[in-house]
């Protein structure tokens, strides 16, 4: 079974920075879009960030300018670089992936989520 292994969530002041990393656990044969979802305490899970096997990315607005996904496809891992941090950014935020196994199943999987707190 193959997870997603979150790291680098954490407390931090208001215009501060933030990298969060994303790993699959083993290798898989092809990832086709990662991204990070955040969930605040009383709303629901919104997309954040995402970015396909190509490179192509896409950002909620609230985050434009600001956040900066990337991955190395080598390694199956994917980052959410956090700029200018504000305390509307606090939340949990989760890894996702989508793609397919060696063995052709399709898969959509979940990391367990990074707790991300914007406060002075």
């Amino acid at each position: 079974q193959v997870q997603l292994v979150e790291s680098g969530g954490g407390l931090v002041q208001p215009g501060g920075s933030l990298r969060l990393s994303c790993a699959a656990s083993r290798s898989i044969f092809s990832i086709n879009i990662m991204g990070w979802y955040r969930q605040a305490p009383g709303n629901q899970r919104e997309l954040v960030a995402a970015i396909t096997s190509r490179g192509i990315i896409n950002y909620v607005d609230s985050v434009k300018g600001r956040f900066t996904i990337s991955r190395d496809n080598a390694k199956n891992t994917v980052y959410l670089q956090m700029n200018s941090l504000k305390p509307e950014d606090t939340a949990v935020y989760y890894c996702n992936a989508e793609g397919t196994y060696y063995s052709g199943k399709n898969f959509d999987l979940w990391g367990q989520g990074t707790q991300v707190t914007v406060s002075s």
